[in-house]
């Protein structure tokens, strides 16, 4: 797909990567320990199930990690705010960079219905998969990697590994 009018070009990967490598960096030395999302969504469902029904999230031992003694909010982890700045800073590029559209990104052979039920069941899957794993994409492969943990860097092999060869059953729905 070519840039829209008016759009900047991308930035350079060489440097993002550069910037993440930083960023990860920064959070060991600050923070204590690196990056990862799943932590925070996960932060995010206990609070809500406590919300909703108190009784079962008392009862349930997965998410007293993150209820905690309920001295400390679960929403003030920092891997919450983590995940906000992730979405407002991808907003903010994208607003900057003049490449902000509200529109579903889809091939021919498939609608827009179908388009958005694929992304939810794979980000579900996904969500799913990082509790299975201990850990999402990042916390695994960024963080893991980094630490030399040779299950992270199998993880990642696998992940890359999956998606080439599941690139050519749905390439087909984006020609």
């Amino acid at each position: 797909m070519s840039a829209a009018a008016g759009a900047r070009p991308y930035g350079s990967p060489y440097l993002a990567g550069f910037g993440v490598g930083m960023v990860l960096l920064l959070a060991f030395v600050v923070m204590g320990r690196g990056l990862g999302a799943s932590g925070g969504y996960s932060s995010v469902v206990a609070t809500g199930v406590a919300a909703v029904a108190p009784e079962r999230a008392a009862a349930n031992p997965a998410y007293a990690g993150y209820l905690g003694d309920g001295t400390v909010h679960p929403l003030k982890d920092w891997v919450v705010f983590e995940l906000l700045g992730v979405t407002l800073g991808g907003l903010l590029s994208a607003l900057v960079a003049g490449r902000f559209r509200v529109m579903v990104e889809r091939g021919e052979g498939i609608t827009d219905r179908r388009r958005l039920l694929n992304a939810l069941g794979g980000g579900a899957l996904m969500g799913l998969g990082a509790k299975v794993a201990r850990g999402c994409t990042s916390g695994q492969a960024l963080t893991g990697g980094a630490l030399l943990s040779a299950g992270s860097w199998l993880f990642i092999l696998a992940a890359f590994g999956a998606g080439y060869a599941a690139a050519p059953l749905f390439r087909r729905q984006w020609s």
